[in-house]
């Protein structure tokens, strides 16, 4: 619960599938990719042996851009389920991220929390050139993005965070952290002892070891509403 707590002075946001339709533009960019191939393979079944390479690769040292990981990952994947890799396939999807949209409430709440006098901060395991396309799409209200290129590092890292919160200058009790990612976020919000809203936008994803995140939404439009009722006006 929220309520009874000190009202933050930053919210900060996992970026994809929180704030940005990630699950939709990655279909999309997969199915532009495999337009391309002689070979029939399920898109579903490449997403999740991408997801798996890509978290891997995000864990094994030494760090490198999320952009060559991705591209790794993306490869791996292809050669896994007998695909051939082509040229333009890495392209094709990291140019496909910058360029993914936000969720349709989302631009509005952003602006809603700005009204009320919160700061803003994204924490993404991206690259700052890829997510710059996506910020640019959210209506100027994003006050700082920290992103895995800066810290070094990728989450469940509790690194990435310590160097948010750092770069902000405040302590993790000045924070509320808004994610939709409960095998990434939500696994470092419950070690730092964060203040945590999951986004739950029915994935089937679940949060590990059965936790409880201090609140649960079904999208983003209800975190101004949360607030106030945490007495946070």
């Amino acid at each position: 619960m929220l309520s009874g707590t000190p009202r933050p002075s930053w919210i900060t946001f996992d970026c994809y599938g929180t704030l940005i339709q990630w699950d939709e533009g990655l279909r999309i960019a997969v199915a532009t990719i495999l337009a391309g191939k002689p070979e029939a393979i399920d898109s579903e079944q490449l997403i999740a042996t991408y997801d798996r390479h890509e978290h891997a690769l995000e864990q094994a040292p030494p760090h490198r851009s999320f952009r060559a990981i991705a591209g790794e990952a993306l490869g791996l994947a292809l050669r896994e389920l007998g695909v051939e890799v082509g040229e333009a396939d890495a392209r094709i999807l990291t140019d496909a991220i910058g360029r993914m949209p936000p969720f349709p409430e989302v631009v509005g709440t952003l602006a809603a929390l700005k009204q009320s006098d919160f700061k803003l901060c994204i924490i993404s395991n991206t690259d700052d050139d890829i997510i710059a396309g996506n910020v640019a799409q959210l209506g100027g209200h994003i006050d700082r993005v920290i992103t895995a290129e800066q810290a070094g590092a990728y989450k469940p890292s509790r690194r990435i965070f310590e160097v948010a919160h750092a770069a902000l200058g405040i302590e993790p009790d000045a924070v509320v952290h808004i994610c939709a990612s409960p095998h990434l976020d939500l696994v470092t919000t419950r070690e730092l002892g964060l203040r945590d809203v999951w986004i739950d936008r029915g994935t089937g994803r679940t949060p590990a070891d059965g936790y409880q995140p201090h609140a649960v939404l079904t999208n983003l439009a209800g975190v101004p509403k949360l607030f106030g009722d945490a007495g946070w006006r």
